[in-house]
């Protein structure tokens, strides 16, 4: 008897990471569920994918019975399979604490984290039905060491580093595995949403011009594909990133150091 598609269920696949993982996929042979709340984006990722391969929808992660639609949509097309699913929709906001906007603070917490959550619990159904199904969350590099002026997404990636230690361990009982994607600076529009105050200056600017790393999204892909098909529980993206695990954890007072020289004098 030949074994079923394998399927891949990705939030965030209107554009960056997601995007790049959703082709990469579906190349491999795999049947993509593709989400996002921008319809546009979902639309051009869509052409880039095989007619007969791929089901999108637009959803915002926040929104459960959204989850509870798009899932049951999926397991509809998939004879009630998900292999994996890669929770990657993510936002990015910055700045001082006591100068963010709340709505600001409330979107990176609601869809970084709480929309993770949403996807873990209304995929379960699908993931304890499919043999050897894997979780795939998108944490970050952020979720090692904290940064100034990125404290709250700061938060939600150390918090969905959390949630998948936790989750492994958890859903052990059905069979089902839970990894993260930690990289290090992607070339995608998360990038231009971090702006200095009272500048048009992005931290992709700020990154180009010390000269630091930004990763293709095509490296992020690749650890995706690794993550759905390992054994580990966090996969880095890109040298830089090994490197700042390496030092969070045995240098941690030299890196925070290096970290408040990031502060301007007031």
């Amino acid at each position: 008897m030949a074994e079923p598609q394998k399927s891949i269920f990705v939030t965030g696949a209107g554009s960056g990471i997601g995007r790049a993982t959703a082709k990469l996929f579906a190349e491999r042979g795999w049947f993509v569920g593709l989400f996002d709340v921008d319809p546009k984006g979902l639309e051009e990722t869509a052409a880039m994918l095989p007619e007969g391969q791929r089901l999108s929808m637009v959803f915002d992660v926040r929104d459960r019975n959204g989850w509870a639609r798009a899932v049951e949509s999926f397991g509809q097309v998939t004879n009630r399979h998900m292999h994996v699913l890669f929770n990657n929709a993510g936002v990015g906001r910055g700045g001082f604490i006591e100068e963010m906007p709340d709505d600001d603070i409330d979107l990176v917490i609601d869809v970084n984290l709480k929309g993770v959550i949403n996807g873990v619990r209304a995929s379960l159904p699908l993931l304890r039905e499919t043999p050897g199904a894997r979780i795939v969350n998108t944490a970050s590099v952020a979720g090692i060491f904290g940064a100034p002026k990125l404290a709250v997404y700061v938060a939600t990636k150390f918090a969905v580093r959390g949630l998948t230690e936790a989750l492994d361990a958890e859903f052990s009982r059905y069979g089902v595995s839970v990894a993260s994607l930690m990289p290090w600076f992607i070339d995608t529009a998360i990038l231009g949403n971090f702006a200095e105050e009272g500048s048009n200056r992005t931290l992709k600017d700020s990154l180009t011009e010390n000269k630091t790393p930004i990763y293709p999204v095509s490296m992020a892909a690749e650890r995706a594909w690794d993550a759905a098909h390992g054994k580990d529980l966090h996969y880095m993206v890109g040298k830089e990133a090994e490197r700042a695990r390496f030092a969070a954890r045995f240098f941690p007072n030299a890196m925070r150091k290096r970290l408040r020289n990031f502060i301007p004098d007031e």
